[in-house]
């Protein structure tokens, strides 16, 4: 969950281990066996300021500098900017035919411009706790005017499935914005800091939260 779009008030125990899929408890759930429908069949979602659209190879430029802004950049598992266009592409890459039904990834555009100003979705099919993860990221320059909340609730508009969205501590504004969308802190658990490196100290703590589509504030 990158980009900074209060945290919950829940009480938080001390962040426990990475999530042991053998310990999860099995259940019936409504996601098909083909993940995700192709780009070529995703109808345009509209919200009061956004639209989100599929993604297409003609977006290389925009997401290449939305992940060479530093600020964005800092919230991402390993915290830096693409150094190239080829390492940009390598990220668009899953979200563009073969590989988009894997994937549920939008282009955030302005609705009166177009301009993309960010992106976000489902990019991880089965999280470490087995549900689809979500995230976004936008362009600093449009931090602070409520479009992190409006891409959730709009994005969210039909989901019928419980999905799960993993923040880093000290990014309280993205936790107060899933809040916001409806989402509810869960557990904190710890992984290893890729920004750091391996070794001593090299943990992060990681908030997450979860989506239960109906329920009130996550719940």
């Amino acid at each position: 969950m990158a980009a900074a779009p209060a945290s919950s008030s829940a009480p938080r125990p001390a962040a426990g281990p990475e999530p042991d899929p053998s310990t999860f408890i099995r259940v019936r759930t409504t996601l098909p066996r083909r993940p995700f429908p192709p780009n070529a069949t995703r109808q345009p979602i509209t919200t009061e300021r956004l639209t989100l659209r599929v993604l297409t190879q003609d977006d290389l430029a925009a997401l290449h500098e939305l992940r060479t802004q530093p600020e964005v950049m800092i919230w991402t598992a390993l915290g830096k900017p693409d150094k190239d266009l080829a390492e940009t592409q390598a990220k668009l890459d899953p979200f563009l035919p073969p590989r988009d039904e894997a994937t549920f990834n939008f282009a955030i555009c302005d609705r009166a411009t177009g301009q993309m100003i960010g992106i976000g979705g489902c990019h991880l099919w089965r999280s470490a706790f087995g549900w689809p993860e979500v995230g976004y990221m936008l362009r600093k320059e449009f931090w602070g005017k409520g479009l992190g909340t409006e891409f959730l609730r709009g994005f969210l508009t039909g989901v019928r499935e419980q999905l799960i969205a993993v923040t880093a501590t000290g990014n309280d504004k993205s936790q107060g914005v899933l809040g916001k969308a409806g989402f509810k802190w869960f557990t904190t658990w710890l992984a290893e800091d890729l920004q750091k490196g391996t070794g001593p100290g090299s943990m992060i703590e990681l908030p997450t939260f979860r989506y239960f589509p109906g329920g009130k504030k996550g719940e």
